[in-house]
C-alpha cells in the first residue's frame, strides 16, 4: 500500500503546494489536488451522493494506507475546501458505511503550511479526533513556515523528518 497527499488548498501554485511538491520529490507519495474534483458541501438529505466526493473516496480507500492532508492555514484553521472534504466523510458513516469502516487501520497525518509560526496545538485537533473516531491511527502533524525571509531549504530538514516518521509506519 502506498501514501497520498490529499492538497486542500485555493491556489494551485501557493506556498502550500509548493512544499507539497517538495515532499513528492523527496519521498514516493502520490497526490490528490481536491480543486481537480467537483464535490459539495455536506448536505443531509445526501441531494449530492452524485459528485465526485464518493468516488474519489473509493479510490483513496483502496488504494492507499496513510493519507497525509496537505492545507495552508486560513484564520486559524483547515483551508475551506479541506473542510468541505472533512465535512463530506459523513457520507461514509451514513450511506456508505461499508466503504467508511475501510478507514479503520489506516494512517493520518497533516501538514499546514503558512507565514507565521504561531499556530497552536488545538489547529491539529481536527485531524487527530476525525482520526481518532474513524479508527485511524493519527501520526503526526507539521507546519511549515514560508515567508519572505524563510526559503523551503529552510523547512528541508522537518519535512524530511516527516517523510521518515510516514515510511516507518507503512
Amino acid at each position: 500500500m502506498r501514501s497520498i497527499i490529499i492538497l486542500g488548498s485555493s491556489r494551485n501554485d501557493g506556498d502550500t503546494s509548493k512544499v507539497v511538491n517538495l515532499l513528492k520529490e523527496k519521498s514516493d507519495w502520490d497526490l490528490l489536488d481536491l480543486n481537480d474534483y467537483d464535490f459539495s458541501y455536506y448536505d443531509y438529505e445526501h441531494k449530492n451522493a452524485g459528485d465526485d466526493f464518493l468516488p474519489m473516496m473509493r479510490n483513496i480507500i483502496d488504494n492507499y494506507d496513510t493519507l497525509i492532508f496537505a492545507t495552508p492555514v486560513y484564520w486559524y484553521s483547515m483551508s475551506g475546501i479541506m473542510k468541505v472534504f472533512f465535512d463530506r466523510i459523513t457520507d461514509l458513516l451514513e450511506i456508505e458505511k461499508d466503504l467508511g469502516r475501510k478507514l479503520r487501520g489506516k494512517n493520518m497525518a497533516a501538514l499546514s503550511c503558512s507565514i507565521g509560526n504561531h499556530l497552536g496545538d488545538h489547529f491539529w485537533l481536527p485531524f487527530s479526533e476525525t482520526a481518532k473516531y474513524l479508527g485511524m491511527n493519527y501520526l503526526w502533524g507539521v507546519h511549515a513556515v514560508i515567508n519572505d525571509s524563510t526559503s523551503f531549504e529552510a523547512e528541508t530538514d522537518k519535512l524530511e523528518k516527516f517523510i521518515a516518521l510516514i515510511n516507518q509506519e507503512r
